[in-house]
């Protein structure tokens, strides 16, 4: 399946997925999302904030010590087995290890942490939130840095961490903000 996923590459597809997987690209992206907290939570925009930093650094840190540094699965391109079919662009392949994936993970688990606190608030986010993770999962196995198994299992680890993270942020603020509504 990897290779088949892979092996669809194009020149105008490997700059697309370059640029998908390349983190700064989605700093305009990630901008309009703040102004969506700031424009629902307003002077509690902080408190998302202080959540987003937490869920981050969770699903970052357990995609990488509780599953690459544990598993030791060689990612496709470092896979002595496969490697030499594997399509890499720009000659970039990451560390050694890729299960599971990081972008994934990190991507899903903001998804499901913003369908958590403004799904409900905003008409299409949901879906928008789920085909922009799906798109940036997508593109690890396209540059070959990743089986479709580990985008698979980080996209879970995000899943459940963002929605952890948000059902957290949603008891927290229902509990210690609109209680205290002076606080708003």
């Amino acid at each position: 399946m990897l290779l088949f996923l892979n092996g669809m590459h194009n020149s105008f597809l490997d700059f697309l997925m370059y640029w998908i997987s390349y983190k700064p690209t989605w700093i305009p992206f990630y901008i309009f999302l703040l102004f969506l907290v700031i424009k629902h939570y307003k002077l509690r925009t902080l408190d998302v904030l202080v959540f987003t930093a937490f869920l981050i650094t969770a699903s970052d840190q357990l995609s990488v010590y509780c599953f690459k540094d544990v598993f030791h699965r060689l990612r496709p391109c470092h896979d002595p087995i496969i490697q030499t079919y594997v399509h890499l662009v720009n000659g970039e392949c990451g560390g050694s290890f890729g299960f599971v994936s990081s972008h994934a993970a990190n991507s899903f688990a903001i998804c499901f942490f913003l369908i958590q606190i403004l799904g409900k608030k905003i008409k299409y986010l949901t879906p928008g939130m789920i085909i922009w993770a799906a798109i940036v999962s997508y593109s690890r196995i396209y540059l070959g840095v990743h089986y479709p198994f580990d985008v698979f299992c980080g996209a879970l680890l995000g899943m459940l961490v963002g929605y952890s993270v948000g059902k957290a942020f949603n008891w927290y603020y229902k509990k210690h903000i609109i209680k205290n509504s002076s606080l708003i």
